[in-house]
């Protein structure tokens, strides 16, 4: 009997021999449109001494436009290859037997998921005739999965010649051969895939990588990222505004960010009011109006009273002051010179007094620098002009621009 205990088969590769695993042997199974109560396990159970429908070793669903069988191999494993044993009603296999009609234009599918949509086509007869249509057949398959699904339909008129005008699931066997862990492969399995695969998932006999981790490429996944690039299969370039257009090879943050930049991908603007520069990380000049500046590079846009330049770090020109020394000293300022920051004159024009020398002479009797001379004593009523001093009248006796000469 070929039965039960057929678990392992054998390939010859070189020198080598791959043993691979019957890895669907009882494991759960399901079927569209069952006939008679049919169990759909009955293909998994390593029997198939008798290929008669009605037999104990066959599985039969209602003949339909379509056929679906599937096995749950209880977890994602690495698949070799898949063998199936069709019914032939212990009858030649050849063109007179009338299952061949029915077995022609299947396909096999491998995913994840129940739905074969979501996995991969590992076969689909497109070619096969009544005469020529092998049974059992071996369909090599090196991918992983969690579900085998046969699947066949009548739904698409016309028929090709030969083919049955509806289907059924007339399975007596169906084989999974890989390794039960999905991220090993090779000879017994015994080989672990390479580190960087993706799910650590690799070809079950070459040990090349189905796809890779983020950052990392080649057919090993032993290549990591040319600079500029990160992603899946390094296809993704860094940001544009990465420093040197360097990031992260995995996630693509960017390790720094241009002048006027900042955030994990480089992609906003400053975010704290202040700071500029090379990830944002310089403050701004501290003669800026309110601590503001230029985001990449570091301009004030105004500058406190009594400075000047760029970076506010001048001080006024003569004759200047205020915001961005912008404010010219006032006019009566002695030589034009005032405080840069709030324009109060160091010395008045004579005649005139006050912080911005704008207010002529207070006292009656003063004139001169800052108002701080005495008119000649001889003026009367002590009156004299405030900036040259001379008497508008003299006293009695005297006379002269400053009253100094007797009549």
């Amino acid at each position: 009997m070929i039965g039960e205990f057929l678990l392992t088969f054998c390939i010859l590769r070189g020198t080598s021999v791959l043993t691979y695993e019957n890895i669907a042997l009882n494991k759960t199974a399901w079927q569209l449109d069952t006939l008679f109560n049919s169990i759909s396990a009955k293909a998994i159970d390593g029997r198939k001494d008798s290929l008669s429908i009605f037999g104990s070793d066959c599985v039969r669903s209602q003949y339909n436009y379509t056929a679906e069988w599937r096995v749950d191999l209880g977890a994602v494993v690495s698949i070799h290859h898949i063998f199936i044993q069709y019914a032939t009603n212990n009858e030649p296999w050849d063109k007179n037997n009338s299952y061949t009609s029915r077995f022609l234009g299947f396909s096999v599918y491998i995913s994840n998921t129940t739905n074969k949509e979501d996995g991969i086509l590992c076969f689909r007869d497109t070619k096969y005739t009544r005469a020529t249509i092998p049974n059992p057949i071996n369909i090599t398959c090196p991918h992983h999965g969690r579900y085998v699904i046969y699947y066949n339909n009548r739904t698409s008129l016309p028929y090709p010649v030969g083919y049955s005008k509806d289907v059924g699931n007339d399975l007596c066997e169906v084989e999974v051969y890989g390794c039960t862990s999905p991220g090993s492969y090779g000879e017994n399995c015994s080989i672990s895939c390479p580190q960087h695969c993706k799910d650590r998932l690799c070809h079950i006999v070459e040990g090349t990588c189905f796809e890779c981790v983020d950052g990392y490429k080649g057919s090993i996944c032993n290549k990591g990222c040319p600079q500029g690039y990160y992603g899946e299969n390094c296809s993704i370039p860094c940001p544009i505004n990465c420093l040197d257009g360097l990031c992260d090879t995995e996630n693509g943050t960017c390790y720094r960010c241009l002048n006027g930049s900042s955030g994990p991908t480089c992609n906003e603007d400053c975010i704290l009011p202040g700071y500029y520069g090379d990830n944002c990380s310089t403050p701004c000049p501290e003669n800026c109006v309110d601590g503001l500046c230029d985001n990449v590079n570091g301009t004030c846009y105004y500058c406190r009273g009594g400075y000047s330049g760029p970076t506010c770090n001048a001080g006024c020109p003569h004759g200047y002051y205020g915001e961005n020394c912008s404010i010219p000293c006032p006019v009566n300022c002695s030589d034009g010179l005032c405080d840069s920051v709030n324009g109060t004159c160091f010395g008045c024009l004579d005649g005139y007094s006050g912080p911005t020398c704008n207010e002529a002479c207070p006292i009656q009797g003063q004139y001169g620098v800052n108002c701080s001379t005495p008119c000649p004593e001889n003026c009367l009523e002590g009156l004299c002009d405030i900036v040259e001093g001379t008497c508008f009248e003299c006293v009695n006796g005297y006379k002269g621009p400053t009253c100094e000469g007797n009549n």
